[in-house]
């Protein structure tokens, strides 16, 4: 463990251990939970509120749950850190690769984060309730908010959703005690809340991102093209540095389809965020810089390698060795 950490403040590629396979070889993608993510009964638990059905005005028509972890000894008169997740049902699945709730449970136990209120938000569906039956399942809005540029689902988040949550429960205002993470299109979704409004999130957790053209529309008619996740690299290296701190996970198996290439995508946006980096240095500017670590693997579009590292990223964001 102590390898991984110093790994992730190197800002290395790292791999987690992998599963030992019968004939003693490694399959790629294996990457099994570690202790920090699993649950412990001698460690004091948080409590998960919800699932509550939210309607939000920012998306007409839909219908999204959402799930609220309380930290263990919550005070509202000092309010914890707040994390952000999308694809909140399989954020907080007990049996699934990420349990986060497990890991805050862990982390904050150790005094390796500071307390911290979770957020777990699922995409919207088009309903008046949300579906009983969908289980693990993408609700069927998830595209039209994850992978959008435009800010509606930030709006959303911070117009709508965390004012309602904190009508009960405190958190803190500083970006730099919030963060916001997801997976696939809620990992782009992710950056997208903070590329829009690093006064809101200042980290951001990346995991098999979709940076590539999902959101895409070609030009129709009076209709301009809507421009997709692709074309993230270029508004880094061609726009201010934004205050973000963000790790980057994927494996060199995940998708290669009509969208584009997953792993080449996510290899751009590092190499984009290094270059406004060293530009800004070459150039003496005295404004932020990104903050940025990164971990390439061998998995497909799974979360497995990201639940892995998921605790270790978290001490990276907030951590004492930070």
């Amino acid at each position: 463990m102590r390898t991984m950490v110093a790994a992730l403040l190197l800002g290395v590629a790292l791999a987690s251990p992998a599963v030992a396979q019968p004939d003693g070889k490694r399959q790629p993608g294996d990457y099994p939970l570690g202790s920090d993510s699993l649950v412990h009964a001698d460690v004091a638990h948080g409590r998960l509120e919800g699932p509550f059905e939210f309607h939000a005005a920012a998306f007409p028509g839909t219908v999204r749950r959402y799930w609220v972890y309380v930290p263990m000894g919550y005070d509202p008169a000092r309010p914890p850190n707040l994390l952000v997740f999308q694809d909140g049902q399989r954020a907080t699945n007990p049996d699934g690769s990420l349990r986060v709730p497990a890991v805050l449970d862990n982390l904050i136990a150790k005094g390796d984060i500071p307390p911290t209120l979770g957020v777990f938000v699922t995409p919207g569906n088009l309903s008046d309730h949300y579906p009983p039956n969908l289980g693990m399942s993408n609700p069927d809005h998830r595209a039209a908010e994850y992978d959008a540029l435009d800010g509606s689902y930030v709006r959303m988040l911070t117009q709508e959703l965390l004012p309602e949550v904190a009508k009960r429960w405190r958190f803190a205002d500083a970006p730099e005690r919030r963060a916001i993470g997801g997976t696939s299109s809620g990992a782009i979704a992710a950056f997208t809340a903070a590329w829009l409004r690093p006064d809101a999130f200042g980290n951001v957790i990346s995991f098999i991102g979709s940076y590539t053209s999902i959101g895409y529309r070609p030009a129709s008619g009076a209709m301009p093209m809507v421009p997709g996740g692709d074309l993230y690299p270029t508004l880094i290296r061609k726009g201010p540095i934004r205050p973000i701190r963000l790790f980057l996970q994927d494996g060199s198996n995940d998708l290669d389809n009509e969208h584009g290439n997953w792993f080449l995508a996510n290899q751009q946006m590092l190499a984009a965020l290094n270059w406004a980096n060293a530009h800004a240095d070459e150039q003496g500017d005295k404004g932020p810089r990104y903050a940025v670590r990164h971990a390439w693997g061998d998995g497909a579009h799974s979360d497995a390698h990201g639940g892995a590292i998921l605790p270790d990223v978290l001490r990276w964001i907030w951590g004492k060795t930070r």
